[in-house]
């Protein structure tokens, strides 16, 4: 009988890669062997979504899958970025990784991209999550025990005071119309503590939220 291809996710520390990870692993398609995660060294902290990196290790551990880091600077030139996923890339392939997983939407441009940058490098992009219907997908992730909190808010495209908001029915209920209620525009990104691809929640508690180079940022602490 043939093992299973290797896949490694691209992990963001939000929700939408949460449950493309959980959507994998109930497939049974693959064996998930990691994450991978670009950190902002100069601030230890995810890139765009500014959660903490001690937060990102215990998503991992919560995981129970080894973190590929890829370290950028900041500011960051697209030259910089695209040649450290590169040397990522290069360095899963040697282990027998084959296949990426994204948790893409419906973004046609950002899966063009990703399709693009993997063209020849041995790594397959999948994206289990595309072409939900991104409402019915936030129930079923709620629904599904996802537990998440907006941790970076777009003020142009939603309101600044759902940073650090839980993302809940109550949430979606109090959406604006404009914005999708998976954020998939940008409008938010989350920190994911809890559901059912850790084995156990992870423990947090909010910190200040603070407006930087245009967009609010609600930090969470581990503990």
């Amino acid at each position: 009988m043939s093992k299973k291809p290797k896949a490694y996710v691209s992990w963001s520390s939000g929700k939408d890669a949460a449950w493309a990870l959980h959507k994998a692993r109930e497939a049974g398609e693959f064996e998930i062997a990691g994450i991978l995660t670009t950190v902002t060294g100069t601030f230890s902290r995810v890139s765009m979504h500014g959660v903490r990196e001690e937060l990102l290790d215990l998503q991992a551990a919560a995981l129970g899958l080894p973190c590929h880091k890829v370290s950028i600077p900041w500011p960051c030139p697209n030259g910089t970025y695209e040649a450290r996923m590169e040397e990522a890339v290069s360095a899963l392939t040697a282990q027998g990784v084959t296949h990426m997983i994204f948790g893409d939407l419906f973004l046609e441009d950002v899966r063009a991209y990703r399709e693009d940058k993997l063209k020849g490098t041995g790594l397959t992009p999948v994206f289990p999550l595309w072409d939900a219907e991104t409402a019915a997908l936030a129930r079923e992730m709620i629904e599904g025990g996802l537990e998440a909190h907006l941790v970076c808010v777009d003020p142009r495209q939603a309101p600044k005071e759902f940073a650090g908001r839980r993302f809940d029915a109550a949430l979606l209920e109090n959406l604006p119309a404009s914005v999708d209620p998976c954020g998939e525009q940008g409008e938010f990104h989350t920190v994911v503590t809890v559901g059912p691809m850790f084995t156990k929640p992870i423990a947090c508690r909010p910190g200040e939220v603070v407006e930087r180079e245009g967009f609010i940022y609600a930090d969470f602490l581990p503990g």
